[in-house]
């Protein structure tokens, strides 16, 4: 048994190593650069899916129209079927602030066969689009008033086909902070950014809440037809456009902001279920060696050296310590203290059990719970 737990100890240890010396720099915090500025600038349309979203939009969207782009732009707001008025909150909002010229509220038609949610409103705005670009985001983010012009120009300046943000998530109850930032760790792990951002590498990503995409490069891969039925929109939309040969970028924001709150363990819980076993490609071995490793990676390390064993025990704290040191960058990003970092084998077991339960909602037919909808 001692030799079982030193062996372990050590793959613990050299796990953690090889994240952080080997594995694209994923724990460094990557946020884009300043692009120039251009001489001429593309048009733009902003499709913003929205699904009983009435709470939200008085925070949303006066962002979105407060935007100051000197191309010609306009926001596009689709309404998914939404019961609490998402329609007409949003038109009172642009008619209060006299901009109603630049919003278009259209509904989105009935849900066609195999089309998630989600991407059947998106293309609901996208057959209503001629621009150069569109920006597909959130209802529920709030964004700086030179968010799209840092967008545009980002993606004109390094050929951008797809231009992605993973927006800074609320943090501000105690599930958010043991929680939110571990996910935006673990997120980073299995897709790092670097690595996404390389054409020669073949991992692709982006982050849902903010992608600005080439509607060329939208148009040469299908559109949105050719993902239609992908519950993980994002990432399958990156991965359509890479594989097309297109440019891809994914960084993070310090000024975009997501509005919605995470109160409750089990709020995140729920987020994480609803696609957990969806990226696992509803494999039963993809999930029995995810539980297994990510157990070994992050709950071995604090465990192991209550045992007392020397080797053991000295390689697990190695291995937690290193944990430690990596974590660190993401929990000072979100403004906390840096003993938030020791707690992430804690989140690791929280995502672990929402991963289980991510698989048993897929076998009980409940998988990709959404505001109503089941799409996985």
């Amino acid at each position: 048994m001692t030799l079982l737990a030193a062996l372990l100890s050590c793959l613990a240890l050299l796990g953690w190593l090889y994240l952080g010396f080997f594995h694209g720099r994923f724990w460094q915090i990557l946020v884009a650069e300043p692009a120039p500025l251009l001489n001429a600038w593309p048009s733009v349309d902003i499709i913003v899916p929205a699904r009983n979203e009435a709470k939200a939009l008085p925070h949303s969207l006066p962002s979105l129209l407060a935007q100051d782009y000197p191309g010609t732009w306009r926001v596009i707001l689709v309404d998914d079927h939404s019961a609490d008025g998402t329609s007409a909150v949003a038109q009172k909002i642009a008619t209060e602030k006299n901009l109603s010229e630049l919003l278009m509220v259209i509904s989105a038609p009935a849900l066609p066969p195999e089309w998630s949610g989600k991407l059947a409103a998106m293309q609901a705005g996208v057959a209503q689009s001629a621009a150069d670009y569109v920006l597909f985001t959130d209802a529920d983010i709030e964004h700086p008033q030179d968010g799209l012009r840092k967008l545009v120009m980002r993606a004109e300046d390094n050929k951008l086909d797809l231009t992605s943000l993973m927006v800074k998530l609320h943090c501000a109850s105690m599930a958010e902070k043991f929680l939110v930032p571990a996910f935006v760790f673990f997120f980073a792990m299995l897709y790092p950014f670097r690595r996404a951002n390389n054409p020669q590498s073949r991992v692709t990503a982006a982050a849902g809440g903010v992608m600005l995409v080439r509607r060329s490069m939208l148009d040469a891969i299908g559109g949105l037809a050719s993902i239609k039925s992908a519950l993980i929109d994002d990432c399958t939309l990156a991965k359509a456009i890479k594989d097309k040969g297109g440019c891809i970028e994914i960084t993070l924001a310090r000024t975009t902001k997501s509005l919605r709150v995470y109160p409750r363990i089990k709020d995140i819980w729920r987020m994480v279920a609803r696609t957990a076993y969806t990226q696992l490609r509803h494999s039963r071995w993809l999930l029995a060696g995810t539980v297994i490793g990510m157990g070994i990676l992050f709950l071995l390390p604090p465990l192991m050296p209550l045992t007392g064993w020397p080797l053991a025990s000295e390689a697990a704290l190695g291995a937690w310590l290193t944990m430690f040191l990596l974590y660190l960058p993401m929990v000072r990003f979100y403004d906390l203290p840096f003993y938030y970092a020791l707690f992430l084998p804690f989140a690791a077991l929280i995502y672990i059990a929402a991963t289980i339960d991510s698989a048993r909602l897929y076998w009980q037919g409940k998988g990709g719970q959404w505001k109503g909808r089941s799409q996985a």
